[in-house]
């Protein structure tokens, strides 16, 4: 029985998943690990009004209209992870150190 519990309440989890573009998908990664808006900006090489724009389109997807539910919303429907980090590449594209968190 918990079995067949759990195999429905993922597939209604992977039935209502979002679709976003993997532009705000990357954006969505980002905010979650704790890059702010100049952070996200310089590791994907676009303006910060662009990266503004993604975080608006992936929340209005995602049906909320607060920031601090992002992320718990996109570890939800598998678009980052409690473990996820930013890559090496990452920290020296928007000159951040070992912080203790990435």
């Amino acid at each position: 029985m918990r079995a067949s519990l759990a195999g429905s309440v993922e597939a209604d989890s992977n039935r209502m998943k979002p679709h976003l573009s993997p532009r705000q998908a990357e954006v969505v990664r980002l905010r979650s690990l704790g890059c702010d808006v100049t952070e996200t900006a310089a590791i994907l090489g676009i303006s910060k009004h662009t990266v503004l724009q993604h975080r608006a389109a992936a929340m209005e997807a995602f049906g909320t209209h607060k920031a601090a539910l992002l992320t718990r919303v996109a570890i939800k429907h598998g678009f980052t992870s409690i473990n996820d980090k930013l890559t090496l590449r990452e920290k020296r594209k928007c000159g951040r150190k070992d912080d203790g968190w990435n």
